[in-house]
């Protein structure tokens, strides 16, 4: 089915524009005048400015798949938890599902998410459930926002569990904004040095060694380790290239393997440093995500499946499933976590404890804040020891080329005053 965008006429010759989704042009124009609306101009949503070029040069639109648009757009985190907010704010004033779609999909910018909302409204015009509308469109809506939206219908209260999971979503882009950032910094710390070392060695060095080499005296021993690196980096700077970046490609090629991603996944938990905030952020994100699911009406073993789905690491995801194996089967949920040696004690006894006093949601939620607050603690202290850290190591290999280079000339100097 595709979307159309029009310009039309009202039956009271009020002039007017919007979006209407049809299997064809001609099926979009029966639509509208079965509404009351005579459309002049009609163009293929997804077609953008080309369609209407295309519009204005033959006046016929050009069919695209748009599923496989709203499929394939991107949509951020960012703004689904700026829309969901949106939407609890005009459901929780009062105003019609309908009316808040419409006002959402003019209020929207992110051109992908603004075509979803207004194939949503036309379905649930037709009289389909929000949550089922959602799932149409399941690279911008998860199955955790499907489940929860389908929990806030059935109990009546859509508007709390949007808010929930606006909530939900900028924490999420907040922790994620933050990772990002700790990790960006020494990135690019880390090419630009590499870039101007690597420029210093192949450049730079031999010009100056040369005239060491030329006047054939004895040099030191840092001298002569300078010089065979240089050597090196200005002739095989190009094996040099190759080989890392073939080097990264085989990584990244075994990391996506089945086998590669399993052995990394454990590997990774274990690295110093990483390997706990690594497992920090996915403890924190599945206690958030199941406290958010169960309180708004989820049940645990359909939440602990989806809270599964987002956890990246496979070995945390496979001592989830057998949590949810073991619940099926009578067991709390506290025990098989303990079991699984995945999850830090601290929280296995919290989570007990909740299930004990009935507030799982609310222990689960409490975890959440703990580890998240640690993670960015956490963070913050790595970036600031990782900044001098640099700064440190680019002095050293500055200082070791200096010191290679100006050792033979004192050298030099002292055999000209004697």
């Amino acid at each position: 089915m595709a979307v159309f965008e029009y310009k039309a006429f009202s039956a009271s010759g009020k002039a007017e524009a919007g979006i209407v989704d049809a299997e064809s042009a001609k099926a979009a124009r029966a639509k509208l005048r079965k509404q009351g609306v005579f459309p002049t101009e009609l163009v293929e949503e997804q077609a953008g400015k080309a369609g209407k070029r295309t519009q204005a040069a033959a006046r016929s639109p050009v069919e695209v798949d748009v599923k496989k648009l709203l499929g394939g757009g991107r949509v951020s985190t960012q703004d689904l938890a700026i829309m969901t907010r949106q939407l609890a704010t005009l459901l929780a004033a009062g105003i019609s599902m309908i009316e808040a779609l419409n006002a959402l999909a003019d209020q929207v910018e992110n051109e992908t998410l603004k075509l979803s909302i207004s194939s949503i409204k036309e379905k649930v015009n037709e009289g389909s459930g929000l949550a089922q509308a959602m799932r149409g469109y399941p690279k911008i809506f998860s199955d955790l926002y499907c489940n929860m939206i389908a929990a806030g219908e059935a109990s009546g209260a859509l508007d709390i569990v949007l808010k929930r999971l606006s909530e939900f979503l900028e924490t999420q882009v907040e922790l994620n904004n933050k990772l990002l950032t700790a990790m960006v910094y020494p990135a690019i710390m880390g090419v630009v040095g590499l870039g101007v070392v690597g420029f210093l060695m192949a450049v730079v060095v031999p010009k100056v060694t040369k005239i060491f080499t030329d006047m054939k005296v004895a040099l030191p021993l840092v001298t002569r380790i300078l010089i065979a690196i240089s050597n090196f980096v200005a002739g095989w700077w190009w094996a040099i290239g190759i080989s890392m970046g073939l080097g990264i490609w085989l990584f990244i090629r075994w990391k996506r393997s089945e086998t590669g991603k399993a052995s990394w996944d454990r590997i990774s938990l274990k690295l110093p440093v990483f390997g706990k905030l690594q497992r920090m952020v996915a403890v924190a994100r599945f206690a958030r995500t199941l406290s958010t699911l169960l309180a708004s009406g989820v049940s645990l073993l359909q939440a602990l499946t989806i809270v599964k789905a987002i956890v990246s690491n496979s070995v945390i995801q496979a001592a989830i499933e057998d949590t949810r194996v073991s619940v099926q089967e009578g067991e709390s949920i506290a025990e098989p976590l303990r079991r699984s040696k995945q999850f830090p004690p601290i929280m296995t006894h919290m989570i007990a404890i909740g299930e004990k006093t009935g507030e799982l949601e609310g222990m689960l939620e409490k975890v959440a804040d703990a580890y998240e607050s640690e993670v960015k603690t956490r963070i913050t202290l790595m970036t600031a020891f990782l900044e001098p850290a640099m700064i440190l190591v680019s002095g050293l290999v500055v200082g070791f080329i200096a010191i290679s280079i100006l050792l033979p000339m004192l050298r030099m100097n002292q055999l000209v005053h004697r």
